[in-house]
């Protein structure tokens, strides 16, 4: 199968680097230097206790030909809309689209944008640009998550496993991905509110990161998704991540790029006015970080 990657940042440069090991044909789209770099040596991944590197067929978007079997979107959420429309003309009804993009609305964005097989999915990393061409992966954890239709999330499945990555097909996506929102939701806001790493936070402002996290919660159960085991689990997982593990936002925040604070702060405070829940603490936050 022939499958666009499409944003080779921290998550879909190690997806892509990854799936070159398959016998898929892959296609990574990128921009600027990165792309440049890639295109003359390879991608370089970067490990705790390792490093290595694979030749990668990397292009701009419009330098996109053919035809896609499977478009994995690992863009950041605000240009979404963007890389579809740019991507749109090389799929047809029967090619397996997935937005990995930060957020819980991206597939609804996809619906209504294509008439192709749209799977909702998140992914569950600590990984970053370090350099142009290299991508830094921060501890064990890696775990895509897909799912809605049942037959193309088996397809998608099947070329993860060739690829030895951990994947899930989800019973209920809807769920799952609340279930990743409210982790990064939760500290890509307070990373990028005080400047500090997640290890940072979970121990010097415990309370204040748990009443974060119920605030996210409180919005999801408005609308009708339980997530409220989640607040403990997410408390247990950034005790766990290296101390010095940061958010993607909290980076983009401190090298001045595009942010996606909409997706990940302004879509709570915005929902909860709409549903009627207080949520006093990501309000402020949202404030201070608009300036």
């Amino acid at each position: 199968m022939r499958v666009a990657v499409i944003g080779l940042g921290g998550v879909g440069g190690y997806i892509a680097a990854n799936l070159t090991k398959s016998t898929h044909k892959i296609v990574g789209f990128a921009r600027d230097e990165h792309l440049l770099k890639i295109k003359k040596d390879g991608i370089k991944i970067v490990e705790d206790n390792s490093s290595w590197s694979v030749k990668l067929d990397a292009r701009e978007l419009n330098e996109a030909n053919g035809y896609f079997d499977v478009v994995l979107f690992c863009v950041k959420s605000y240009d979404l809309q963007k890389s579809y429309e740019a991507i749109s003309k090389y799929v047809d009804a029967n090619t397996i689209i997935v937005s990995f993009s930060n957020g819980v609305s991206n597939g609804n964005l996809l619906r209504k944008l294509s008439k192709s097989k749209v799977l909702d999915g998140c992914v569950y990393i600590l990984s970053h640009i370090e350099s142009h061409g290299v991508i830094r992966k921060k501890g064990n954890i890696f775990l895509a998550v897909f799912g809605g239709l049942e037959y193309e999330s088996a397809i998608l499945k099947s070329i993860f496993d060739d690829s030895s990555l951990r994947a899930k097909i989800s019973e209920d996506i809807k769920i799952d991905i609340w279930k990743k929102y409210i982790f990064i939701s939760a500290f890509a806001t307070l990373t990028s509110y005080y400047d500090r790493s997640i290890g940072y936070l979970h121990d010097k402002h415990y309370d204040e990161v748990k009443s974060v996290l119920k605030e996210i919660s409180d919005v999801a159960s408005a609308k009708g998704i339980d997530i409220k085991s989640e607040i403990e689990k997410a408390l247990y997982t950034a005790s766990k991540v290296p101390k010095d593990s940061y958010t993607s936002m909290h980076l983009d925040f401190k090298n001045d790029k595009r942010v996606e604070l909409e997706s990940l702060c302004g879509y709570i405070v915005k929902e909860a006015k709409i549903s009627g829940v207080k949520t006093p603490l990501m309000s402020k936050m949202y404030g201070e970080l608009l300036k």
